[in-house]
């Protein structure tokens, strides 16, 4: 417990009407993204009919600029850097699950960083929530094993995969993980099996060593759905819970010796049905967020220091994740 501590401790140290708004919170007048190539430093990657596309800041975002044609892509996420994304290519039909990158420039080549196969990963059968370390050269994913995940790291480049040891600490399975701004640490949401994902986990990155942070959620959310999400400072959390009623929504909550209190931080009055997910920060005051909202998949955003609904930013998303610099 006492390594556990100073883990938590350094890292943290280290470191509206849904479906009615006009599109907000980007520039829409200084160029950037659109179909035809552009420039990409920070903004948001996304899933549409299963490509991968992203919108810059300044870019357009009823004019995302394409990154992938290939389609079967899953679960985008941007390189810190903001040159890269890697995604997981997932083809059943051929049995192919790999990691994938592409440039953020919209006219070069993806590339396999890694594939499952069963001399890489005896066993494994899929890829999920790949996400970028701070210093943008290594990539921490869960791969499945039967009715268990866990999670795996991976270079850049495509070299020194590890796939980590769950432990004794009675977490089977993990959700994505969020690298703490140390960059040797990640939390994830974990639990005893693949549909339970209630308590949150804290793993060195190095040792591979995993404790548990927190055994629950707070009083409103049951488990985490798809991901939890450090904020870029490391002071806050955030999280996709699934409620009493069957949906989900935003929470976040202080990072600390313990978790703080975990508050709700959107909510539909009005609308019965809306699940928001995918959070990922924009700046750490701001969430980014997918829901669904007024019937269609769009991407939000809305300020920790509020609830509600939050504020439209990138029509006709899915899986989005903010990232770059």
């Amino acid at each position: 417990m006492k390594a556990f501590r100073r883990m938590i401790g350094l890292a943290v140290v280290a470191g509206l009407a849904a479906g009615c708004e006009s599109l907000d919170g980007f520039d829409l007048d200084n160029g950037g993204g659109g179909g035809g190539g552009g420039a990409f430093s920070q903004g948001f990657v996304f899933v549409r009919a299963r490509d991968v596309l992203a919108v810059d800041e300044k870019g357009d975002p009823n004019a995302p600029l394409r990154l992938t044609t290939q389609g079967n892509a899953y679960e985008p996420t941007v390189a810190p850097n903001g040159r890269s994304v890697a995604y997981v290519y997932r083809d059943r039909a051929r049995g192919v699950v790999e990691l994938r990158s592409v440039p953020t420039t919209g006219q070069g080549q993806t590339s396999t960083v890694f594939a499952l196969t069963q001399s890489t990963c005896p066993g494994c059968t899929d890829i999920r929530y790949p996400t970028f370390n701070p210093g943008s050269t290594q990539l921490v994913f869960t791969v499945a094993q039967g009715g268990s995940s866990s999670l795996a790291r991976v270079d850049a480049d495509g070299r020194g995969f590890v796939r980590f040891n769950n432990g004794n600490i009675g977490i089977n399975s993990h959700g994505a993980a969020s690298f703490l701004p140390n960059g040797q640490s990640v939390l994830s949401a974990g639990g005893a099996s693949l549909n339970l994902h209630n308590q949150l986990v804290l793993t060195d990155m190095t040792s591979g060593l995993a404790q548990v942070y927190s055994f629950n959620l707070g009083n409103e959310a049951q488990s985490v759905v798809n991901r939890v999400a450090v904020s870029p400072d490391g002071a806050q959390v955030a999280f996709d819970g699934q409620t009493s009623s069957g949906t989900s929504a935003i929470f976040v909550a202080a990072l600390g010796q313990t978790l703080g209190r975990v508050t709700q931080l959107t909510r539909h009055p009005g609308e019965s049905g809306v699940s928001d997910s995918w959070p990922s920060w924009r700046g750490s005051t701001e969430v980014g967020f997918l829901s669904n909202a007024g019937g269609n998949d769009n991407i939000y955003r809305i300020s920790i220091a509020t609830t509600g609904t939050g504020t439209l930013v990138v029509p006709s998303a899915l899986e989005p994740s903010y990232g770059g610099r």
